[in-house]
């Protein structure tokens, strides 16, 4: 099962629209002309299907298999928001807007989904419905659960939930996943420290909130080297610390704001009552007080044992058996398809984007190579998993 001639020979056409959307960035749930352009290619592609503003900004297309005996609909999930980076990737396509590019790669996976709806639109090999997810806020925003809130999953009554990440300096054409906890828990922290502003010259006079917080920064790196199992994976990063305004006065006040990233449920409870208990008390030590805001953001993503076999095989089909990573090591990245799958069995798998910059950075981009195989997965997917018994 190589790849798919007729998607082949569309690369081209589906390359210049990803690099459009490459172009074009846009944020969040703030996505009007990336969900236009989706929708006028659906419909060019013949899709009629299509419901806009689900979860504010998102689409679902569906598309019928030549049968429905089954009565099954399984879910195709393509993100869609960039991010607030300026791109320094020097490409003839780059971003147009200042401070916004696609450095995740959620053009690459739109343009994926879009070709796979061209091609499944045109054949219909399948028994039952294929819903395809175009989903907003990824990056931070969690537009998959808006999506879930907004009743997708039971309006189009979708049984299974699928979705595909680029992954660089994994070898394009490669695939990898793992069932279990796949990517990891992403937390917000926030950490206000009030000490009591005074004079550089008279700190005696004072509390140094500074020092307070700087207490609180090491204290804090000990919860995970000392306090959690070392197989039991935990980071604690405190990534911005605001305090002062000017270079003679010991501030009064100061934050800390960070991310807590785990692989399981037990382990984000203990990581935030730790948390809690160290900042306080080191605080208290100082003569301080100090507030630990703790915000549950993305779950684990927990990729389901059976799903994730199917998804696998159909992998190995296409590129091989050694191209296939069924037990990768687990990302502590994260991933707002956690709350599909949070809902409904299903799998997410990396597909690799070659020697390129890494997720996230302002040179990375999108491997065109990679279009036709990550398109192949979707079809043969949707073909495999909705065959007539």
């Amino acid at each position: 099962m190589p790849i798919l001639n007729r998607l082949a020979d569309y690369q081209a056409e589906i390359a210049a629209i990803r690099q459009d959307f490459h172009q074009h960035p846009e944020l969040q749930y703030d996505l009007p002309r990336t969900t236009a352009k989706v929708e006028e290619h659906l419909r060019s592609f013949g899709v009629t299907d299509i419901t806009t503003g689900i979860g504010r900004s998102g689409i679902v297309a569906i598309i019928e298999g030549k049968t429905n005996t089954s009565g099954k609909t399984i879910g195709l999930r393509a993100d869609m928001d960039a991010l607030p980076l300026h791109e320094t990737s020097g490409k003839s396509y780059s971003s147009t807007t200042d401070g916004k590019m696609h450095a995740c790669g959620h053009d690459g996976h739109t343009s994926m989904l879009l070709s796979a709806a061209r091609y499944l639109n045109e054949t219909r090999n399948f028994d039952g419905r294929v819903a395809l997810i175009f989903q907003p806020a990824e990056e931070g925003g969690g537009g998959a659960k808006a999506m879930i809130d907004d009743g997708m999953l039971d309006r189009w009554d979708i049984s299974e939930v699928y979705g595909m990440h680029n992954w660089p300096g994994m070898p394009v054409g490669d695939f990898a996943l793992r069932a279990g906890p796949l990517m990891a828990s992403a937390d917000r922290i926030r950490i206000e420290v009030e000490g009591k502003g005074c004079h550089a010259a008279k700190p005696h006079q004072g509390i140094d909130t500074i020092l307070v917080m700087s207490a609180i920064v090491q204290a804090v790196q000990s919860i995970a080297s000392r306090n959690v199992d070392p197989q039991k994976p935990l980071v604690i990063s405190l990534c911005k610390i605001e305090a002062g305004f000017t270079d003679n006065v010991l501030p009064q006040t100061g934050s800390i704001l960070g991310t807590v990233r785990t692989l399981d449920a037990q382990t984000r409870d203990f990581a935030e009552q730790r948390l809690q208990d160290v900042v306080e008390r080191t605080a208290e030590l100082y003569g301080a007080t100090a507030k630990l805001i703790y915000h549950r953001d993305y779950p684990v993503t927990v990729n389901h044992e059976e799903e994730t076999k199917k998804v696998a095989q159909i992998a190995r089909n296409i590129v091989g058996e050694d191209r296939v990573n069924e037990n990768t090591v687990a990302s502590m990245g994260s991933e707002d398809f956690s709350f599909m799958l949070e809902e409904r069995p299903g799998a997410f798998i990396f597909v690799g984007n070659g020697n390129s910059a890494s997720l996230h950075h302002p040179d990375y981009d999108f491997n065109d190579d990679l279009l036709p195989i990550g398109t192949t997965y979707w079809v043969k997917l949707v073909e495999t998993i909705l065959t007539k018994e």
